[in-house]
């Protein structure tokens, strides 16, 4: 699928997107703030391609004097919606819309994926603060769960994309972000959250793989998707498992962290 056409496919879906997305759980922040050496509260953060404000909640709630940048005309509508006391700006991670050397830390929630590495690492060096961090992640989908990663084959099959994998090793992942030449530490954070069955099913259609199919192929597959988990959760109350797959990356991050090191 064409990944511009994928990442503005959001824009017609923030509300849907706000309303059912997960969050993440404090214990991302604590690795945050832990991986980074330095404390939210207090700090100049920037989240970029913030959406509707999910992380810029969390980290506001953690003190940081957050700035928000996004792209996208309906999610920074919505974003507005939902954080109206927040500032959010227009721009994107390929070229940030901030001053040099300006902020403590960038954050890029399930964003960072959207950029071209080779104009986002040097972008976001440019406008770090002496000592600052890069923090990007992922809610991923665990995938030792049997029904979940069932599910995501379907998921796969049906809107035509990558069937799901294991995470790549730690030197992979670091690679494959584009970190490769600076102090790069992973974390992983396991979590999960239980919600209604219409619930999980409208966080499955806000993905951009099932916006840019349209209603109808979205539908075709939700439908038969009820059936199946009605089936294995008679309450209609789904339980969805998640691993957050943290990257933090710097000029110079604490000695503590050591490069491409992981915790589970």
């Amino acid at each position: 699928m064409d990944a511009p056409l994928r990442a503005h496919s959001f824009n017609a879906a923030a509300g849907q997107y706000a309303a059912n997305r997960p969050s993440y759980p404090p214990a991302l922040l604590d690795a945050v703030e832990e991986l980074a050496g330095r404390p939210l509260a207090g700090a100049r953060v920037a989240d970029v391609g913030a959406g509707t404000g999910i992380a810029t909640a969390l980290l506001r709630e953690r003190g940081a004097e957050v700035v928000a940048v996004e792209p996208g005309d309906g999610m920074a509508a919505r974003f507005r919606h939902e954080l109206p006391g927040v500032p959010v700006v227009r721009g994107d991670g390929n070229a940030l819309p901030l001053a040099d050397a300006s902020v403590d830390l960038l954050t890029y929630a399930q964003s960072w994926h959207w950029t071209d590495t080779a104009r986002s690492v040097p972008e976001a060096l440019r406008v770090l603060r002496p000592g600052g961090a890069i923090a990007v992640w992922w809610n991923t989908t665990a995938l030792d769960v049997p029904w979940l990663a069932a599910q995501h084959e379907r998921i796969a099959r049906h809107t035509g994309t990558e069937p799901p994998s294991r995470e790549p090793d730690d030197r992979r992942a670091v690679r494959g972000a584009g970190f490769e030449g600076l102090p790069c530490v992973r974390r992983q954070v396991r979590w999960s959250r239980t919600v209604p069955l219409d619930v999980h099913l409208a966080n499955i259609g806000s993905h951009s793989a099932f916006l840019v199919l349209g209603e109808a192929g979205a539908r075709e597959f939700l439908t038969a998707e009820r059936g199946r988990l009605r089936a294995l959760f008679p309450g209609e109350e789904i339980e969805e498992t998640y691993v957050v797959d943290l990257l933090v990356a710097g000029r110079r991050l604490p000695a503590a962290s050591s490069p491409a090191a992981t915790s589970p």
